[in-house]
């Protein structure tokens, strides 16, 4: 077979998802719906379960509102949180359109996590408006998933919320992203033998994703000054007027043209990329938005993770002709998914079942060493750097490295040892995907068309 037709078979292939998308989508008329959790033993339960008997716990609930967890399922609820402004590799295609996306993101929390999770789309654009709307929200839920809003208010909104919100609020783009990235990094790096103090990192985009990576890259031990970041006009140095002008909106953006980038490079990614060890992407959707010689300036077994969404800014194959010996993408249908499915869902069961009341840089870290080790007891390789969704192992121990860590920094009501809270976390991922299965034999859920 020749390397041409080898090529249209991997395009096919990653045009394959989409194809199969609009089929699914339109067979099941969405991906949720709402089940019961409680026993009807007969008609005559729904007055213990509705009026008058439910009258009771809701004074129990007035007079104490921390049994609401006891009595209700909220401590295992959460809302999934968007404008719309930002969805995928999409844009702004409003919150309607990106439905899908947060239907999507809380079927992954409740199959991968057992985590309860209701999309809310809202209707504004305005980040005040929006802080004020999850405020309202939080007597319903137990957390919030800010999902896919724009740079720069995201980082506004995430701020506010996490400074005046009584329970935890994550941003996936950000925190969730970091994480698994973080998590691979850890283990590609082993792979090549290079220490993560040591190598030359470049950040293409300085979105969310970016800067919540800089973050915890910086905090598990990568030096600022060793780091290069590149927006859509070239590398970002301490001479780029056009940011500095805006600083006060940009305000990320400007610390890393003052802190990063100590050799004070100027030019494009090709230049940013020269020598580097490492390139993480969040730019805009590919393909052919990052050029083969961009790579090919890199160091030796460079590490490359072209994570935009839905399609890489390079194609995995054409990065590794250029060089590049580990390469990693947002998508599942490829070898190295860095992409955040393999963190929410276990970071919020941890959050969750240990009652934190906010979701630190450390717990993240926690997470990704807990994948890190996981795909290296299972024996990591240049195809395999990082677990994968079908790995339920993985998502029990990331839980519980983010429990114990949320109680051993003091953001956690709930005090369990590290045994039971394995125990609580494995029956309730469990149960979940039981359900499921329990459902598709006794035929309410009908046999996938595809």
């Amino acid at each position: 077979m020749s390397q041409e037709v080898t090529k249209e078979e991997l395009l096919a292939k990653a045009r394959k998802p989409a194809q199969d998308a609009m089929k699914l989508h339109a067979q099941y008329r969405g991906k949720m719906q709402t089940a019961l959790k409680c026993h009807v033993r007969s008609f005559g339960d729904f007055a213990i379960y509705y009026t008058p008997g439910v009258a009771e716990p809701c004074r129990q609930i007035q007079a104490d509102e921390s049994r609401m967890h006891e009595l209700t399922n909220r401590g295992n609820t959460i809302a999934v949180v968007t404008d719309g402004t930002r969805v995928l590799g999409l844009g702004d295609i409003g919150p309607k359109a990106g439905y899908p996306v947060m239907e999507g993101k809380c079927l992954l929390f409740k199959y991968l996590g057992g985590v309860d999770a209701v999309p809310i789309c809202l209707g504004t654009k305005d980040p005040d408006e929006i802080v004020q709307a999850v405020k309202w929200l939080q007597p319903s839920f137990a957390g919030i998933n800010l999902e896919d809003i724009s740079n720069p208010k995201c980082f506004y909104i995430l701020d506010r919320l996490r400074a005046e919100c009584e329970i935890p609020v994550f941003h996936d783009d950000q925190q969730g992203t970091a994480t698994v990235m973080l998590a691979a990094l850890i283990n590609a790096l082993k792979l090549v033998g290079k220490k993560i103090e040591d190598v030359r990192i470049v950040l293409n985009g300085s979105g969310a994703a970016s800067v919540a990576s800089a973050r915890l890259l910086f905090a598990y031990g990568v030096k600022p000054e060793t780091m290069i970041v590149t927006d859509s006009k070239g590398i970002l140095h301490p001479g780029r007027k056009d940011i500095e002008e805006v600083r006060q909106t940009y305000v990320d953006k400007w610390w890393f043209c003052q802190t990063t980038n100590s050799e004070r490079r100027t030019g494009g990614l090709t230049e940013a990329l020269k020598g580097a060890d490492v390139l993480v992407s969040y730019a805009q959707s590919g393909p052919d938005v990052i050029a083969p010689e961009s790579i090919r300036a890199m160091a030796k077994d460079a590490i490359c993770f072209p994570c935009a969404n839905p399609i890489p800014e390079i194609w995995p194959w054409e990065a590794k002709e250029a060089g590049a010996r580990i390469v990693g993408t947002g998508r599942s249908d490829f070898a190295n998914q860095v992409n955040n499915s393999t963190g929410f869902p276990a970071i919020f069961r941890g959050v969750l079942d240990v009652g934190a009341t906010t979701i630190s840089d450390q717990m993240c870290v926690a997470a990704a060493v807990a994948l890190a080790s996981y795909a290296e007891e299972r024996g990591i390789h240049d195809e395999y750097i990082s677990p994968t969704m079908d790995e339920p192992e993985a998502f029990i121990r990331e839980a519980v490295g983010v429990g114990m860590q949320a109680q051993r920094e003091g953001l956690a009501t709930v005090e369990i040892d590290e045994d039971e809270l394995r125990r609580k976390i494995e029956q309730t991922i469990g149960r979940g995907r039981e359900a499921h299965d329990a459902l598709v034999k006794a035929g309410h859920i009908v046999p996938a068309e595809v």
